[in-house]
């Protein structure tokens, strides 16, 4: 686990340092890159478009996006874990309940008692001081180039000490929060469309979906993905043009894939050729080719309405 958790930031290493000098948006070439968005915090790829974290408290916008990305990566989950083991007349026609969906008494008596919790956490977190826990201390230290507020979203937990995982720095830290941020994101899209895809459909996300049913497809995908990636690369993705180029050694590597189904090929046409020859021997011999056909006919001979 804890390699896997070195290896994922650097997909978002392109992104991880400053880039205070630069004009332009990097997310968005052709706007201006908003003043507070430089790259100093985790998740800044210079997206506001409608310029928002230079109108509202950007500390508190970055905590509620951790707090929504935080629900919706649980929610991502338990969304279709809901439609696989709960049973059914918890659902609606197999639909894990919600606002589009509808739900029964119970299930609504649930989720009401689930926000209530959450807005109750919500109020009692909202204003709290984190600078003074051990985690926040090491915020401070972090980001005390940037700004005095810490980091959004630090409520000095990590029951598995998987924070300096990816090292014991600035830069690891940033690299873990990139992450989650990145996961997050990802987790409010695919929540919204499990959702929208309901409504429309009237079908439960996990029907006919290759990844909660056992079948080939899936792991396929997975082996062509890791084959492709010992071989190619993306280029960075702040730079233009973004270029899919050979990866370490992977000319070597496309060579040696290249020249092993040659050789493979060339094996088969020798061993098809030697077999070939074999048969026309015997057939010369036998009549081995003639066999099957004189045969049907001799069967055919035995009955009269054939």
């Amino acid at each position: 686990m804890k390699y896997w958790l070195i290896l994922i930031p650097l997909l978002y290493s392109y992104f991880s340092g400053r880039y205070n000098d630069k004009k332009n948006s990097i997310a968005i070439p052709f706007l201006p890159r908003p003043t507070a968005l430089d790259g100093s915090h985790a998740g800044d790829y210079g997206f506001d478009p409608l310029g928002l974290s230079e109108k509202l408290d950007f500390y508190a916008m970055q905590e509620s996006e951790v707090r929504h990305a935080r629900l919706a990566m649980l929610a991502a989950v338990g969304w279709p874990m809901s439609e696989l083991l709960a049973p059914s007349w918890m659902l609606q026609n197999g639909c894990a309940p919600s606002v589009l969906n509808g739900a029964n008494p119970l299930a609504a008596l649930t989720i009401i008692g689930f926000l209530g919790a959450a807005g109750y956490f919500e109020f009692k977190t909202s204003l709290r001081q984190s600078l003074s826990t051990p985690m926040g201390k090491i915020h401070e230290k972090d980001m005390s180039a940037i700004w005095k507020y810490g980091v959004a979203g630090d409520y000095n937990w990590d029951p598995l000490n998987l924070y300096s995982s990816c090292g014991d720095d600035f830069k690891g830290r940033k690299g873990l929060r990139d992450v989650e941020l990145s996961h997050g994101r990802v987790a409010m899209l695919g929540i919204t469309y499990f959702a929208f895809w309901e409504a429309l459909t009237g079908h439960p996300i996990v029907e006919n979906n290759m990844l909660f049913h056992p079948n080939a497809m899936f792991p396929l995908l997975v082996a062509g993905y890791a084959a492709w990636s010992q071989i190619y690369e993306v280029g960075p993705l702040n730079e233009y043009p973004i270029e899919i180029k050979y990866a370490n050694e992977g000319e070597m590597k496309l060579e040696r894939v290249q020249n092993g189904i040659k050789s493979t090929m060339e094996k088969v046409a020798e061993s098809t050729t030697q077999t070939k020859k074999t048969l026309d021997e015997l057939d010369s011999k036998f009549g081995i080719y003639e066999a099957p056909t004189k045969a049907v006919e001799a069967v055919r001979s035995t009955y009269k309405y054939w």
